[in-house]
């Protein structure tokens, strides 16, 4: 059930929501919005219904409108949001010291707004919030490949990785995680319309929420690749379903390092359509 409700009394009949509704399943043949029964199915609960009402006059999915937060004023001045982007530096040396927990569950709340192929919302987050449990994590990792390169089963184009376990071992240094208190990886059905694309774009907002709360995040191919096509175990202890795919892999927590300015990467590589 939609619980698609209209508040009468304040609805101006302004139709904005029928017009904007991406499946157009909204109709406003008795004067207020209205979605017939036959077609619930095919909502694909985006609440943009709710979001663009001007008097808060409808809730769905027992969504209330009024516990929403205005947008008006509230969106990131444009040079702020610049900075943030181009300030954004991937951290390889954090503190040892775990975040707060309500803090992680913020961070990853608002990361699952972000957006995914057909609304489908099936990106997993597979998290390790305290740093105890990383270095349980951490400790398997390395003794998984340890084993694979003794078998001598490490593939030839992962043969650099034999050089991460002997820094490790004579020197401590942890080359995979960086020392990072917190891992969270990103899966997704392979069946589903875009796996990958959803986990990169829900670890990007991810990422750009942590970096304006002063928490540093580093994009981790070397972990993804540990865990999807090395020490398969991993995958197990991480919760992770075998029919997902894997996104991506991303560690976080309180940088150990911080940057006092932006960068300049150039101007963009750009193709202008011109017929």
């Amino acid at each position: 059930m939609l619980k698609f409700v209209v508040r009468q009394e304040i609805c101006t009949q302004c139709g904005l929501c029928a017009k904007d509704c991406p499946v157009n399943i909204i109709d406003l043949q008795t004067g207020y919005p209205r979605i017939g029964a036959d077609k619930e199915r095919t909502c694909i609960r985006c609440q943009h219904c709710l979001a663009i009402c001007p008097t808060a006059a409808i809730s769905i999915l027992g969504k209330n409108p009024e516990r929403s937060r205005s947008i008006k004023g509230n969106f990131p001045d444009p040079n702020q949001m610049e900075i943030l982007i181009k300030g954004r530096r991937s951290i390889r040396h954090y503190q040892d010291e775990n975040l707060d927990p309500a803090l992680i569950k913020r961070m990853l709340d608002v990361a699952w707004q972000a957006p995914t192929g057909i609304n489908m919302r099936q990106v997993q987050f597979s998290v390790i919030d305290d740093k105890k449990n990383l270095s349980v994590f951490r400790d398997e990792a390395y003794s998984g490949l340890e084993e694979l390169i003794a078998r001598g089963q490490l593939p030839e184009d992962k043969a650099f990785f034999a050089g991460f376990i002997r820094v490790w071992k004579e020197k401590g240094v942890d080359v995979l995680f960086r020392g990072a208190p917190h891992l969270v990886v990103a899966s997704a059905p392979k069946g589903g319309p875009s796996p990958v694309p959803d986990c990169m774009i829900a670890l990007s907002y991810f990422e750009l929420f942590a970096q304006s709360l002063g928490i540093g995040t580093v994009w981790n191919g070397l972990v993804k690749w540990t865990i999807n096509d090395l020490v398969p175990a991993l995958r197990t202890m991480l919760k992770i379903p075998d029919d997902h795919t894997v996104g991506y892999a991303m560690a976080f927590g309180n940088p150990g390092v911080h940057y006092q300015r932006t960068i300049d990467k150039g101007i963009a590589n750009m193709v202008r359509f011109n017929p």
